[in-house]
């Protein structure tokens, strides 16, 4: 019998720093299709330090934490500029990492190694679907403790994160995912989010028998309601 989280303590507010060992710890466990980074790679400070730090570390503000009691049980990363975004981690994230693999900090194996090799395989083929970064400068990225889905919890997250946006007047939003995550994909579309774009990707070819499709889907916000005094 899969254990159902009780959720009668659920609470949702912005990422505070003693959050980030929690968020870091569903990020990995839920990593691709809501499985555990370990699949993929050995070593998850490689995930972490490259997908995530970014979020925590230096623009903390744009993130939101589900909460039940004290213990994070999901979250949502976010990013109001995402060229700011790049450069920062041209400047200062992929510098580190590369340093820590220099300095043999981190300990990759033969499935880290695989899943560089299709990433550079991917990347110089396009296979990565893309948004207009002029009409959607924001992004995302959210995952939910498996023993908590169901409950709407994300839904409540990206409202929140969703509503910070629009008061601080950013045009549009984007997100990255896949056709494997079906349940993610009707919560985006739910929302409003529409289909921007879609590529068929070799990425998980050795881990997927079938063929896997990257898509971007983006939405553009309202301007903020008029204050009433």
């Amino acid at each position: 019998m899969r254990w159902i989280a009780k959720t009668t303590t659920l609470s949702i507010r912005p990422y505070q720093k003693q959050d980030r060992a929690g968020l870091m710890k569903i990020a990995a466990d839920t990593a691709f299709f809501g499985e555990p980074i370990e699949k993929y790679m050995e070593d998850r400070r490689i995930f972490l330090d490259s997908f995530y730090a970014y979020y925590t570390d230096y623009e903390p503000e744009h993130c939101w934490v589900a909460l039940d009691n004290q213990l994070v049980v999901g979250f949502l990363t976010g990013c109001a500029n995402t060229t700011r975004q790049q450069q920062i981690n041209r400047r200062n994230i992929m510098p580190r990492v590369y340093w820590r693999f220099l300095t043999m900090q981190y300990k990759p194996g033969p499935k880290a190694w695989s899943y560089f090799r299709r990433m550079a395989r991917a990347q110089r083929a396009h296979q990565f679907a893309e948004a207009d970064l002029n009409l959607y400068p924001a992004h995302l990225h959210i995952n939910v403790d498996a023993a908590y889905r169901g409950h709407g919890i994300g839904l409540r997250l990206m409202q929140s994160f969703l509503d910070q946006l629009i008061y601080e007047r950013i045009p549009g939003v984007h997100l990255g995912t896949s056709s494997e995550n079906e349940g993610a994909c009707r919560l985006y579309t739910q929302l409003g989010f529409q289909l921007l774009d879609a590529r068929i990707t070799s990425l998980w070819e050795d881990i997927i028998d079938h063929p896997v499709e990257n898509r971007t889907y983006g939405l553009l916000l309202p301007d903020p309601p008029e204050q009433i005094f």
